[in-house]
């Protein structure tokens, strides 16, 4: 099994779950992509086959200028700038480590897009690992133009990397296996963020809102937790059991441009300070002077953190939220750009929490809505709902029951 991924954690976490149960079940497992960035996303002992390099060291510098950008800038960003680039960075390492590697079935996160095409040039059966369910919801129903938009980018980078099978003197790794990908060009409207096998979809319908009209190849499996790398020590002891205790994280990406909305935060932990202790995973730099009852880290342990925890305020990034709802924790969320908005809509429409604006909320809306989540029983309720729903899903292992289907 042969993952195909991006250098970003939020997309690679899964991916460590369902790769540990596949290996606990005798697979041989492997990762592709930018090996710098990987190898602290990765555990210790995992095989590493480089690709794209050098689209993963401009992440960061893409990042300064990512940050600021909202709606469609950040849209038209992503493609040009990021999506598009490391796709054409990636294939030829990726098509390398097909032909070391001999996978039986591909795995690419849907922003992995050179896993798709390799996978149909050299014939081997992939699924698509979607570490977020926004693209599966039509998201472009309401701004056609947008959605003409980006299939127009992909389109283009279909035409520049080329899709069609080998010729028949050059037999793909393994040789031609049942299952594997027809022979022939890109048939017409066919789009390498969502295989024709299988979708493995780490949420589930009761928090995506899809109830039964999904394909049977989309299956939702629910969130997969892997082995995070281990965070700096996290001061246990001051963790106040006489009081409520909420985590605000915009996640590591959106740190910096939270300045405003931690002036928010703060005002807010000074109107509740009598019951609710505030976790502030942030840069100190960035907030200045904190209250005895906030506990600012620059970086949190979260998994473990959770299960200590009665809510949580953070951006709507898939991961937080789905790893906050599968402990039974209702949200304030305040997306800020790409899939959050429509990530926070679910958590809404699910009743599992309340949504602020990121850019203009005041101390004292962010107040109201951590009264609401915390002292209401609806969305504490919706969330446990959510919660069952993630563990009836199955998570790794499902994934892992699918994927060895494919073989």
């Amino acid at each position: 099994m042969l993952f195909t991924v991006p250098p970003l954690a939020g997309h690679v976490n899964p991916t460590v779950a369902v790769g540990a149960e596949l290996a606990a079940r005798g697979h041989e497992v492997a990762w592709t992509g930018p090996a710098a960035a990987l190898t602290g996303l990765l555990p210790a002992k995992a095989r590493i086959l480089p690709a794209g390099e050098e689209a993963g060291g401009a992440y960061t510098e893409l990042h300064e200028r990512w940050r600021d950008l909202r709606g469609v800038g950040a849209l038209r960003f992503l493609w040009q700038e990021a999506l598009v680039p490391l796709a054409r960075a990636m294939v030829p390492g990726v098509e390398r480590a097909v032909r070391t590697f001999g996978p039986d079935v591909m795995v690419a996160d849907q922003q992995a897009l050179a896993g798709p095409l390799v996978a149909r040039r050299l014939g081997v059966p992939w699924a698509t690992s979607a570490s977020t369910s926004a693209e599966l919801t039509r998201p472009f129903a309401d701004f056609p133009k947008v959605g003409e938009w980006v299939a127009g980018q992909i389109a283009g980078l279909l035409a520049e990397c080329g899709t069609g099978r080998e010729p028949a003197d050059r037999e793909p790794p393994g040789g031609e296996r049942p299952g594997s990908e027809p022979p022939g060009g890109v048939p017409p409207g066919w789009d390498p963020r969502f295989s024709e096998r299988l979708v493995l979809v780490f949420s589930t319908p009761e928090l995506v809102g899809t109830t039964g009209d999904f394909p049977p190849h989309h299956a939702y499996v629910g969130p997969a937790f892997g082995a995070r790398p281990a965070a700096p020590g996290f001061p246990w002891q001051r963790l106040d059991p006489g009081r409520r205790r909420v985590l605000v994280s915009l996640g590591t990406l959106n740190q910096v441009a939270g300045a405003r909305f931690y002036d928010a935060v703060l005002g807010a932990a000074e109107r509740l300070a009598d019951d609710v202790q505030v976790v502030l995973a942030a840069p100190a730099a960035l907030v200045g002077e904190v209250p005895d009852h906030v506990l600012l880290q620059e970086s949190v342990p979260q998994l473990e953190l959770l299960p200590h925890l009665d809510a949580v305020v953070c951006h709507a990034g898939h991961n937080t939220v789905c790893e906050a709802l599968a402990h039974g924790l209702p949200l304030v969320v305040a997306p800020i750009r790409d899939d959050q908005p429509i990530v926070a809509r679910q958590v809404v429409d699910a009743g599992a929490g309340i949504r602020v604006r990121f850019g203009r909320t005041r101390a004292e809306e962010l107040r109201d809505a951590l009264t609401a989540v915390l002292d209401e029983p609806g969305p504490r309720r919706a969330a446990r709902r959510i919660q069952a729903s993630f563990a009836a899903a199955g998570g790794a292992a499902a994934a892992a029951d699918r994927l060895e289907k494919l073989i």
